[in-house]
């Protein structure tokens, strides 16, 4: 897949992901997201949009600053901070109205214009006052 397109790809998923569309139209049916830190894998189109709206939605209620994107023949880079506020149960712990402001990057693999499969990594969850 050439730059182009993987460019246009990406940029795509990352417009609908930030307005509200239909991210997961960019996914390829058998989608794999890979959390690095504990190397949890969530597989399909359905489970990851699941997954992601959850976090920002149910469990935050964030929303990504994108801070870079590197794109090369079929694969691109992520940089961002996850920004948002804790509303929802997450890893055990209950809402606590705290701000988030979580710096993290994401690998895409893009093949036929679908992301085929994507890790996520960040640093640790960082709860702050604001």
């Amino acid at each position: 897949m050439s730059v182009e397109e993987t460019e246009r790809t990406v940029r795509e998923y990352l417009d609908a992901l930030l307005s509200g569309g239909d991210f997961a139209s960019l996914f390829d049916e058998d989608v794999l997201w890979t959390t690095m830190e504990t190397d949890e894998q969530i597989r399909g189109r359905d489970a990851v949009r699941d997954f992601i709206v959850t976090l920002h939605s149910q469990w935050f209620d964030a929303s990504p600053e994108i801070k870079n994107v590197t794109v090369a023949d079929g694969v691109a880079a992520l940089e961002a901070v996850f920004v948002g506020t804790h509303v929802g149960d997450f890893a055990g712990v209950a809402p606590t109205g705290a701000g988030v402001r979580l710096p993290y990057s994401v690998v895409y693999d893009v093949s036929e214009a679908r992301s085929t499969s994507f890790g996520r990594t960040s640093p640790s969850w960082r709860w702050s006052s604001n």
